[in-house]
């Protein structure tokens, strides 16, 4: 066994099927229930590193991913864009009829949302992880409860995907990033991408300015997240991805940001995904 992965949710879920994506079968997993407890395993050495989702291509942007990385000094070392792929899995032997309610990650059942339109009769039910209600049909034999959740978990547990592809969106990519308690990880030669995060004066034109200094560097700009600063109402921080040809040129651009800017901070540097 190589490393020891934190993982938000159980096997079988979305960020189980990332971590072995990304760092192959040969690893251990360290399943917590919630995000804080991700980076609580990270920060005390439970694990090596971190699978953590910050964005999907249908519900936007998981915000209090942005702030858990910020406040707790993480380190984003690469990024690995999922297709979403979602289906309606039962114990073996039921019709869709015969399912009185289907539960999973509120998120999944947004995204299913339409489909589900259809049967009236089935109750749709909040859980903390696409994975975890497989886990109890198949634990308890359960009859009359469906779970929402990907191939893998399907196969793991046991179950029968009734309806597959249920998802409305077709086009349907959830971003995770891999994290990691230090910064030291991949040769500079190999970093073309970086997720930054800065505050700015209220002063006209502050935001403008930075990203005039971000073109004329060669980078390109690929997200702009805004979050609120709680101890000042009504001022942000931005957080910022950008990607780039030669590292040289996010060098130079961080050198001027640093100074144009307040609390400015490098999440992380990386080799962007070819998703």
């Amino acid at each position: 066994m190589d490393i020891k992965v934190a993982i938000q949710g159980i096997q079988g879920s979305f960020h189980h099927q990332v971590a072995h994506h990304y760092f192959g079968e040969a690893i251990g997993l360290d399943e917590c229930g919630s995000f804080r407890d991700v980076v609580t395993s990270l920060k005390n050495n439970q694990s090596d590193k971190a699978i953590m989702a910050l964005e999907n291509s249908i519900a936007g942007s998981i915000l209090p991913n942005y702030a858990l990385i910020d406040s707790n000094d993480l380190h984003i070392i690469g990024e690995y864009f999922l297709d979403i792929h979602m289906n309606l899995m039962v114990f073996p032997g039921q019709t869709i009829e015969e399912i009185q309610e289907v539960h999973s990650h509120p998120i999944a059942l947004l995204q299913c949302a339409n489909f589900f339109s259809q049967y009236p009769h089935i109750k749709l039910v909040e859980s903390s992880d696409t994975a975890i209600t497989a886990k109890r049909i198949q634990e308890n034999q359960l009859k009359g409860i469906g779970a929402l959740a990907g191939p893998v978990a399907a196969q793991i547990y046991n179950l029968k995907i009734i309806a597959d592809g249920i998802h409305t969106v077709k086009s349907n990519k959830t971003r995770f990033v891999v994290l990691k308690a230090t910064n030291k990880e991949i040769p500079k030669e190999l970093i073309n991408k970086a997720s930054i995060k800065f505050e700015l004066d209220d002063i006209p034109g502050s935001l403008a300015t930075v990203l005039n200094v971000m073109n004329n560097c060669k980078l390109n700009l690929t997200k702009i997240q805004s979050l609120p600063i709680i101890e000042m109402p009504f001022t942000y921080a931005f957080f910022v991805d950008v990607v780039f040809e030669k590292y040289k040129h996010f060098e130079k651009a961080k050198k001027v940001m640093e100074i144009m800017t307040t609390h400015f901070k490098v999440l992380g540097e990386y080799e962007r995904s070819k998703q």
